[in-house]
């Protein structure tokens, strides 16, 4: 087969794919966002194969630059569709209540003279602020009183305009770990649970949180699949907390990594990619 794969970055996870793929005797074109050359005007050629599969980090990056390879004809994996949606947390809720998976409850505003009174008459002055698009557990704000909501939210008021956009969760008890798991098409492959790091309430690995093997089986894997097939049909992390009222899915990321399900759930994601873009090039 022959495909291209879009970066920013080259992570471990581009460099595993690229060595999966070079075991299968695959031609890969790897193609750095940054050195595309997005002329509408010009013919995009046969360097791209027969898929793409979008791999950059940056939401922005990945969501342009995927538009314009669909406006030129190529099947790009996560289709822009998908990006739009799992690159925003806003949009990702909106999509779970919809086809009614269990999600945090959550509440947006654009002033923050409406984000305090959410925070005080729903949330009973405890929740989670967290920026529309960004990931690794960056700029998320546990807000324990009034004080410190209005600290926090004035000071994102006064940040890019995009951090304006109040998205506000209920702070979900849970034992201190959540639940990632890996959806490839219509199966979930594997699942890590993602433990706090010490002194620390995020899970994120990509802040020194531990992973440890999960199983992803009966009524979580039924929750999983329906969480990703309310966004699309494609490669999803899926993420899902243990709530006190169940289960309860916080996140769905598309251009997710990967490095600790291969490592801890055991899993070769790189191969199951693959596969996925094999059945899509067809």
């Amino acid at each position: 087969m022959n495909f291209s794969l879009i970066f920013d970055n080259i992570r471990l996870e581009e460099k595993l794919i690229l060595k999966a793929a070079q075991d299968r005797n695959y031609k890969v074109n790897m193609v750095s966002v940054n050195s595309m050359n997005m002329d509408f005007d010009s013919s995009l050629g046969d360097s791209y194969g027969r898929i793409t599969l979008q791999r950059s980090t940056s939401y922005y990056r990945g969501l342009h630059s995927t538009a314009y390879l669909e406006y030129k004809g190529q099947k790009v994996v996560n289709d822009l569709q998908i990006q739009l949606i799992a690159g925003n947390k806003m949009f990702t809720s909106l999509a779970l209540m919809k086809n009614g998976v269990p999600t945090p409850r959550t509440s947006v505003s654009t002033s923050r003279e409406v984000a305090l009174e959410q925070f005080s008459g729903k949330f009973g002055e405890s929740a989670v602020l967290k920026p529309v698009t960004g990931s690794w557990g960056r700029m998320l704000a546990l807000m324990n009183d009034r004080a410190a909501a209005m600290a926090v939210l004035e000071d994102r008021e006064y940040m890019y305009p995009l951090y304006s956009i109040f998205y506000m969760q209920e702070y979900v008890k849970r034992p201190p770990r959540d639940i990632r798991a890996f959806v490839v098409g219509d199966r979930v492959i594997g699942g890590i649970y993602r433990y706090e790091a010490p002194g620390d309430w995020r899970t994120n690995t990509a802040i020194s949180g531990r992973a440890e093997k999960c199983k992803i089986e009966g009524e979580l894997e039924d929750i999983v699949l329906k969480a990703a097939k309310s966004i699309g049909y494609g490669i999803f992390g899926v993420d899902v907390m243990e709530s006190e009222k169940g289960y309860t899915v916080h996140e769905v990321n598309s251009t997710t990594e990967f490095k600790n399900t291969v490592r801890v759930g055991q899993v070769d994601v790189p191969g199951e990619i693959l596969n996925f873009l094999e059945e899509e090039a067809r």
